[in-house]
């Protein structure tokens, strides 16, 4: 399955049957079914069911199903139910070694995107992408991992933000940035977007389809970059070249294709 392309990741609680609804008409480019975090303990049990029935009939768009993590009472039995259910992924959270990537891989070889929510987590990201279909920067997890005093923003998650990028486009395989949490500020969200996209994210989670279109406009090349994309590769006529004002080579044409595809 690829996730190029695919910028806006919902997550939603598998345990809330409007929240599936909701999703299903929604505009979202991969659905996460929450077993994890969004589901409180008691409903463990309930959400697992909810989210195998909604995966027996189709979506309009790939659905993942997040697991409880290694170590919990849920692990397994969120195993064993995706043995037998028709998700399109898996998406494992606080992953920190690369044999829990493979041992959840081998389960009908499902795909497999690892959260990196932990500082273990970052420093082994390049051989985590190696052996995963995406890497989803757990923001909130990794901010309490590093013990960054609360309100400290994303600078001083800059570091392991693209650390998770370099390992992503070192084993060319998607990357999603982590949630942006203020439901009610729709402007911090659209920076935070933007500045996912300028590190370099293919996408960004979300908690919310109202995040959905403003996520897409933020990770949507601009009429004036694809413009002058167009430019570029009908004027490019190999090696270094003026184009503009600046110079170019094969790259930069290959970088307005990519652009252009996107």
């Amino acid at each position: 399955m690829n996730l190029f392309g695919r910028p806006a990741a919902l997550f939603l609680p598998a345990s809330r049957a409007g929240a599936i609804a909701r999703a299903r008409e929604s505009a979202a480019d991969l659905v996460i079914l929450d077993l994890e975090d969004a589901v409180a303990e008691d409903d463990k049990e309930r959400a697992r069911a909810a989210a195998v029935a909604a995966l027996e009939t189709p979506w309009q768009c790939p659905v993942a199903v997040r697991i409880n993590r290694e170590g919990t009472p849920w692990h397994v039995g969120d195993l064993e139910a995706l043995r037998h259910a028709r998700a399109d992924l898996v998406v494992v959270p606080r992953v920190e070694r690369r044999s829990h990537v493979e041992e959840i891989g081998a389960i009908d070889h499902l795909p497999v995107a690892a959260m990196i929510e932990t500082a273990k987590g970052v420093l082994m990201a390049a051989e985590l992408a190696a052996h995963c279909a995406a890497l989803i920067a757990g923001t909130n997890d990794l901010a309490a991992s590093l013990r960054l005093p609360i309100g400290a923003g994303r600078a001083p998650l800059q570091m392991a933000l693209q650390t998770i990028v370099l390992a992503a486009r070192a084993a060319d395989k998607p990357c999603f940035d982590g949630v942006f949490n203020k439901l009610d500020d729709p402007d911090g969200f659209a920076a935070e977007a933007a500045d996912s996209r300028t590190l370099g994210f293919d996408g960004k989670t979300l908690i919310h389809p109202s995040q959905i279109a403003p996520c897409k406009a933020a990770f949507a090349p601009s009429e004036a970059e694809r413009a002058r994309a167009e430019r570029l590769i009908a004027a490019a006529s190999g090696g270094a070249q003026r184009f503009e004002g600046e110079m170019i080579e094969r790259m930069h044409v290959e970088a307005a294709e990519r652009l252009l595809a996107r």
